[in-house]
């Protein structure tokens, strides 16, 4: 520091260079001493794994994740692990039950994740998104094309849907429906293991519906339906629940009253809750099957029971379903009272006029 005639103050000037001495001695002598104790300094063993490591590791929990939360508490670690977790190639393998999102919880950041992993090439978020698209927000076009980019990578619940919309001509008019494109997507869907796309297969050749009738072979593949669904029920349900069972009926489905009603799709569970909260009109009404949640598009889309008229269905396996489950009983008893009425075991459905 300068006076104003050019002079120093000397004493304030030694007084900080030696300071400085003091402190450079005192960091040097601490560092000589950690170098002499011989102790190593201490790495974070995760910091030194590379990113594809990590990047298989978060690909694996996100892929066996049993609720979204799971893999929310992944991102919510560190930082690296944050950033990581929103790789293209670990949300590409997220599941359905990662993406599983509440109806409650729903806001635009669930919106743009969805979108995320649907760019990222994951097939079950392109098709809960172009589910809630179409149905929840009527964005039929953006719906139906993120439900098709599902379809391509044969993901079977998105071609079975695609079918239910050609079959309803859903978003369009009624001669939009196109049955033979209905039949063709469930063939594939029922290729791919999809037990209602195999149902609904079996009611089109029975009943000659968008295919060359053939009585014999959609009864076959019925069956080879109900089998498929009963072998799913022995491999998650004990056995103790057919204790005392009779095993007789025209179908293997009928094998036991205390058969579970299966487990809808993510995707079918946000538009049942979305659908929840909103009052029934006459221009939308929703697939009487409670495992479904789909909506009308328009007025009588959908077909009901030619029995009761009570009930209308997006698609005979949903019809099937119901009428196993529940609507048997009210059915019949709507039909004569007593609860004897002389109806099939898949009961049948007409279209609305």
């Amino acid at each position: 520091m300068r006076t104003r005639s050019g002079t120093c103050y000397q004493e304030v000037h030694n007084m900080c260079h030696q300071n400085r001495t003091t402190d450079l001695n005192f960091t040097g002598a601490r560092k000589r001493s950690k170098l002499l104790s011989g102790s190593p300094p201490h790495h974070d063993a995760f910091d030194t794994l590379p990113d594809d490591i990590v990047l298989s590791i978060l690909a694996k929990l996100a892929s066996t994740a049993s609720c979204p939360a799971d893999f929310i508490t992944i991102l919510s670690t560190c930082k690296r692990l944050s950033g990581l977790a929103t790789h293209s190639v670990v949300l590409s393998k997220a599941s359905s039950n990662c993406l599983a999102v509440k109806t409650k919880n729903w806001s635009e950041y669930s919106h743009r994740f969805l979108k995320r992993c649907s760019d990222a090439g994951n097939a079950e978020a392109s098709y809960t998104l172009g589910m809630i698209r179409f149905y929840c927000f009527q964005n039929r076009e953006s719906g139906a094309s993120l439900m098709a980019k599902a379809a391509i990578r044969s993901h079977a619940p998105a071609l079975y849907s695609l079918a239910v919309i050609q079959f309803n001509g859903s978003g369009g008019m009624k001669n939009d429906k196109d049955s033979r494109a209905g039949v063709a997507l469930c063939a594939r869907a029922a290729f791919l293991g999809h037990v209602d796309a195999l149902r609904e297969l079996g009611h089109c050749l029975q009943d000659g519906h968008g295919v060359s009738k053939n009585v014999t072979e959609g009864r076959r593949l019925l069956i080879q339906a109900n089998a498929r669904e009963l072998a799913g029920v022995l491999t998650t349900t004990p056995s103790s629940l057919f204790s005392g069972k009779q095993l007789v009926g025209p179908l293997l489905s009928d094998f036991g009253c205390n058969v579970p009603v299966p487990e809808p799709h993510p995707a079918n569970r946000f538009l049942i809750g979305w659908f929840a909260e909103k009052t029934a009109s006459v221009e939308m009404r929703l697939c009487s099957y409670s495992g479904c949640g789909r909506v009308e598009t328009r007025r009588h889309e959908f077909r009901r029971c030619s029995v009761c008229g009570d009930v209308k269905y997006c698609s005979r396996a949903c019809q099937a379903l119901d009428w196993k489950f529940r609507h048997r009983m009210t059915c019949r008893q709507a039909f004569d009272g007593n609860g004897n009425g002389d109806v099939n075991e898949n009961g049948t459905m007409v279209d609305e006029r």
